[in-house]
């Protein structure tokens, strides 16, 4: 059988071919031939591959499947992606969280106990943090930024690696309340309390820096008096991390100030943490709305330029995608979303790339 001429092209002709495809033809490439898979395995190619933006689903909560996968959504080609999660090591994985091409899942040992797991999905490389407490993993909120930089947040404490002294470094949260959504932009962790009465929510936005955490007293109430009833105005608010130094802060937009108040449609608002001005990035279409309108309660995840919403017995999911070239926004549905949940999905952005390394 004569050999096809591809294969007889140099190395770096075919890298250069390879670098101007879509990394999910690039992924279903490493399929096709040995050699297919060793020239896109090879360290020089990495680099040349481009970076693709995702919408990664979290499994539904107690959802242990034989065959665990990342099913993924690429808002370029309208596809669901998987990523099958099997080459790791332990049970019970449940990705919580993703960054710089990085995904965090919490995994069960065989002794039982809990360890997060930094995982490049792509290339199936990991790494295992040291164990951790189940409480860690019910109870807390995992935020990642730079690579081997984990911060695992309650309302009681909260504890931190940063992978210079493999070790979990434990202090107190101090914070007012249960922290809502808390996310970590840049060197700063932000998270929304309620500080109202049992019959009343009032929420407040509290910020602090990691290298405060370990004050007796590190978080600080952001607020302004030009801020007017921003945070009286939204139904269950919570936050997403935007693009740069921009924070997204979605709920439902009420349609009066009293007590139990419908909401009229789903309003998204975008803080300036340089400036600390808010502006409106976007709201709902009402046509879109009226799906949520009859569920008690959504829920919102994404991030940067991307949020997805989802919702019991909508069936799909409403995603608001900002094209900062254009200077607007585009609401649509994302049908045939994988899993027989509750309709309540949740999940986090995931920039799949080839260079990323636990």
């Amino acid at each position: 059988m004569e050999t096809p001429p591809i294969y007889n092209l140099p190395q770096d002709t075919l890298h250069q071919i390879f670098s101007h495809l879509p990394l999910r033809q690039i992924t279903t490439l490493k399929s096709v031939s040995k050699f297919f898979l060793q020239t896109i395995s090879s360290p020089q190619f990495h680099p040349l591959a481009p970076p693709l933006p995702l919408l990664a689903l979290r499994p539904p909560h107690r959802h242990v499947s034989p065959n665990p996968t990342l099913h993924s959504f690429d808002p370029i080609s309208n596809q669901w992606l998987r990523f099958p999660l099997s080459f790791l090591p332990y049970r019970s994985l449940q990705p919580v969280a993703s960054s710089l091409g990085l995904v965090y899942l919490w995994a069960e040992s065989p002794n039982s106990n809990k360890s997060l797991i930094i995982t490049n999905p792509v290339t199936r490389s990991f790494k295992i943090l040291p164990q951790l407490g189940s409480a860690w993993s019910r109870h807390g909120s995992v935020l990642v930024g730079e690579p081997s930089r984990v911060l695992v947040l309650t309302e009681l404490a909260a504890i931190y690696f940063s992978g210079a002294d493999d070790t979990w470094l434990k202090f107190s949260s101090n914070l007012p309340s249960k922290p809502r959504s808390p996310i970590l932009v840049s060197d700063s962790v932000l998270a929304l309390c309620d500080v109202g009465s049992p019959w009343r929510s009032q929420w407040k936005l509290f910020a602090s820096s990691l290298s405060n955490l370990q004050a007796s007293h590190p978080w600080t109430k952001l607020e302004k008096h030009e801020w007017g009833d921003v945070f009286d105005i939204l139904k269950r608010p919570r936050l997403l991390r935007g693009i740069g130094n921009r924070v997204l802060m979605i709920g439902g937009l009420k349609s009066s100030f009293s007590l139990n108040a419908a909401c009229s449609t789903i309003l998204i608002l975008r803080l300036d943490l340089e400036s600390l001005e808010w502006d409106e990035a976007g709201r709902m279409p009402v046509e879109m709305f009226r799906c949520f309108q009859e569920s008690s309660k959504f829920k919102v995840f994404g991030g940067g330029n991307k949020v997805c919403f989802s919702a019991k017995r909508v069936g799909r999911l409403a995603l608001w995608d900002y094209s900062a070239d254009l200077g607007k926004a585009e609401w649509r549905w994302i049908q045939c979303v994988p899993g027989n949940g509750d309709g309540l999905y949740r999940g986090f952005m995931f920039e799949a790339q080839l260079t990323a390394s636990p």
